[in-house]
């Protein structure tokens, strides 16, 4: 058998005390709140791992990039108890990694439509296509991904084999052409690096502009959170006209990527703070008292952003949800009354051509994701990009074979 490197996650399964764990996820371990069940994390690179061969309706990717998300740092950290801090879906071990492009090298025998050679990113989300809410909601809310006992859907690098290895298998129904890229770019090299950002500008895009509908041209935006999924944001806000787009992020490095990639105000909210100002505060000012029309919540923590928010959107103005985060926090509903304002909860990124659009914008060159990423490593230094990755100093750490 044919074997390859790839970075595992091992953990102790571990149901939290108190915490009522089905029969379904004690069976097959593929559980709902990877949070309350997964302890002592450790990520392991094997070079015995046996290649995996494509059914029928799958093919086989020899990957060429890979990005390090913000789940799979997640994965690796843990609470004073020694519980990953990642809130949701998990099956582990698992190879991770979700974030990717490579070449064809294997199709099924019932694919139609690929070949070897082509140039190729995926969906993350392993949907069904068939329960209610595949075909009457949206694939990302998949009854059968969700569901435990199901084991045949799920999510890549999660529940599934991912991509920080050399090959990975899925269905072609997931995968996409980025055949585009390498004419926009000139370079197989910087092609599949923009083909591996496909899938967490895509999580923004859907947050954006399929959840909550997208924004008037010369609307104000705020983006909460400068990390990958952050700077994705700006940018398509950017593209979609934005009349002026504010960030906040305490990185340094990340700051002046958010204004690379198009904000035209970028703010450390620790300073303002320090300085007696409120982001909220300073929202205002920009926006002459008027607050934002849109806000794009991506750094995960709502005990700090929803009360900001709610003081500065605009009437009429919407919030996108994508950050994740396993607490509860109070809300305000007296604000959405009679701000008339309008809060879209957003996952994933699969459906209504949002992959689709996204390499559109980047083959025309109205977004270039290619600027964020800071630091490249190899798949044999896995280790030291997590080590790095741990410490959020990054735009965003892409891996190679």
């Amino acid at each position: 058998m044919a074997t390859m490197r790839a970075a595992l996650v091992y953990a102790n399964f571990a149901p939290r005390p108190g915490y009522k764990i089905s029969q379904d996820e004690l069976r097959t371990h593929k559980v709902r709140e990877g949070s309350k069940v997964w302890r002592n994390p450790k990520l392991v690179l094997r070079t015995d791992y046996p290649v995996p061969e494509p059914k029928p309706d799958e093919i086989l990717i020899r990957v060429k990039a890979v990005g390090i998300c913000g789940s799979d740092i997640h994965f690796l950290e843990t609470d004073e108890e020694g519980y990953i801090i990642y809130p949701g879906l998990t099956r582990f071990p698992v190879v991770i990694g979700h974030e990717f492009s490579g070449v064809v090298e294997k199709v099924g025998a019932n694919v139609r439509g690929l070949k070897p050679g082509d140039m190729v990113t995926s969906e993350e989300m392993f949907w069904c296509g068939e329960c209610d809410a595949c075909r009457g909601i949206d694939f990302n809310h998949c009854i059968r991904l969700n569901d435990p006992a199901d084991l045949e859907f799920g999510e890549l690098g999660f529940t599934h084999d991912g991509a920080m290895a050399d090959y990975v298998v899925v269905k072609a129904k997931y995968a996409w052409k980025i055949n585009s890229l390498l004419e926009r770019y000139g370079s197989e090299d910087r092609a599949f690096e923009a083909g591996s950002l496909v899938e967490p500008t895509s999580v923004a895009y859907h947050a954006m502009f399929t959840r909550a509908g997208g924004f008037k041209p010369g609307s104000y935006v705020v983006v909460w959170g400068a990390g990958p999924i952050g700077l994705a944001a700006i940018a398509l806000a950017k593209a979609a006209g934005a009349g002026k787009i504010i960030a906040f992020e305490v990185s340094p490095v990340r700051r002046e990527l958010a204004k690379k990639v198009g904000a035209d105000y970028v703010f450390n909210p620790v300073e303002l703070e320090k300085n007696g100002v409120q982001p909220w505060e300073k929202i205002l000012e920009v926006t002459d008292g008027q607050g934002a029309d849109f806000h794009v919540e991506a750094a995960g923590a709502p005990q700090y952003t929803l009360p900001q928010i709610q003081r500065s959107i605009a009437i009429d103005g919407k919030i996108t949800w994508i950050g994740r985060a396993p607490k509860e926090v109070p809300i305000y509903l007296e604000v959405f009354q009679v701000r008339r304002g309008q809060l879209f909860g957003s996952q994933g990124h699969s459906g209504f051509r949002n992959f689709g659009n996204v390499i559109r914008l980047m083959a025309a060159g109205r977004i270039d994701m290619t600027q964020v990423i800071t630091s490249k490593f190899k798949l044999d230094e896995v280790h030291k990009a997590f080590e790095r990755a741990h410490q959020r100093i990054d735009g965003k750490i892409t891996i190679k074979p």
